[in-house]
């Protein structure tokens, strides 16, 4: 599958239908088939689904050393570091709506998610645990605030901000997640 001029791996797919999508219509996890949700918070949980639902895609099938493969020097974002990323970020968020004391970081120091990134499989089984538990958390947190406008913790951020930055959160990386996969094999994005 690799390009001779760049030992770079061939752009492929496993989608028919469409050459340039990550899965046929059919089979994507993220089309049930239903109809719109209704009401602002259901679109806005629908879309944070999806998108979550988009980062698993990216990693399926691949190793742990796949997984923790490095974009380009001097970056150290990885696959596997976008999902520890990810978990220590559903932590922080909860951190936003507590009056409380902090939640401690998952993994530690700063960058410290990515840096951390080995190819080990149990680095990976517990980034992707972490990653389930933190976001459970995170959303049975906010399930007891369904009024969007209200504002909690110090910082009085209102649900709706935080829903969206979530949303923007992971939609922003699983736009690394598509270059990181199609470096790593050549699966393009969708």
């Amino acid at each position: 599958m690799s390009d001779h001029l760049s030992d770079q791996p061939a752009r492929w797919t496993q989608a028919t239908t469409y050459p340039d999508m990550w899965a046929d219509p059919d089979d994507d996890p993220r089309d049930t088939g239903g109809p719109a949700p209704e009401g602002e918070l259901a679109t806005l949980q629908d879309f944070l689904t999806n998108y979550r639902l988009t980062l698993r895609m990216k990693c399926e099938g691949l190793d742990a050393e796949q997984l923790a493969r490095r974009a380009v020097p001097p970056s150290a974002m990885s696959l596997l570091g976008l999902v520890r990323h990810l978990a220590e970020v559903e932590r922080d968020w909860r951190n936003w709506i507590t009056d409380g004391e902090p939640l401690p970081k998952l993994y530690g120091k700063r960058d410290a998610d990515f840096d951390g990134a080995v190819g080990e499989q149990a680095v990976v089984d517990a980034a992707f645990a972490d990653l389930a538990r933190e976001q459970a958390a995170t959303d049975e947190a906010l399930a007891g605030h369904p009024d969007l406008g209200e504002r909690l913790g110090k910082d009085r951020i209102a649900v709706r901000e935080l829903l969206v930055h979530r949303i923007e959160e992971y939609a922003r990386h699983c736009g690394h997640a598509d270059f990181l996969r199609e470096r790593v094999d050549g699966r393009v994005g969708q």
